[in-house]
């Protein structure tokens, strides 16, 4: 072999090594910047991916629900789970199984997602329907929904007492 040939063929091994370090540091660079978009992924992101899938969800004062996925809001989730539509605040959800993989960008979502828990719950209280409202430490109250403030709901007893619930205590909404 020639001089020429071997300085070639030397030029040829050191052009290879650079493209593998080439590939080998984009590849480095694809992988950071995955883990740095997926560390933008916010619950609600991963739950609207979810809408219609059966899902298990672990609710504070309530437990586990298992059941289907059926719309997400701002804060808030509708799970029919057990034989009963729920109204999930999102916040008193402290496990999930069975979510999508992927995840739907807020901007991506129906514009109904936008909605917060007080419209779901001024259309609830709308119907005149009797609801079972879940506290985060367990406690259950029957009523019928009233007036709803921004951040708080009346709530009327079957014995006519109305309470105001602010938000913060209420963990889960169920059918009657």
């Amino acid at each position: 072999m020639r001089w020429e040939e071997r300085l070639l063929d030397l030029f040829d091994d050191l052009e290879q090594q650079a493209d593998g370090l080439a590939l080998a540091e984009r590849d480095a660079l694809v992988s950071e910047q995955s883990r740095a978009e997926y560390a933008e992924v916010d619950l609600a992101a991963r739950l609207a991916a979810s809408v219609g899938a059966r899902v298990w969800l672990d609710v504070r004062g309530v437990g586990g629900l298992d059941g289907v996925l059926r719309r997400t809001g701002d804060g808030w989730l509708v799970l029919d789970a057990g034989g009963r539509t729920w109204v999930v605040v999102l916040a008193a959800v402290r496990r999930a199984r069975g979510l999508s993989d992927g995840a739907v960008d807020a901007a991506a979502r129906p514009l109904t997602t936008r909605l917060g828990l007080a419209s779901a719950l001024r259309g609830l209280a709308e119907a005149r329907w009797e609801t079972v409202l879940h506290g985060p430490d367990g406690q259950v109250t029957r009523a019928v929904l009233g007036r709803v403030g921004r951040d708080f709901v009346e709530v009327r007893s079957a014995d006519g007492v109305v309470e105001v619930v602010p938000f913060t205590a209420v963990a889960a909404l169920s059918s009657g």
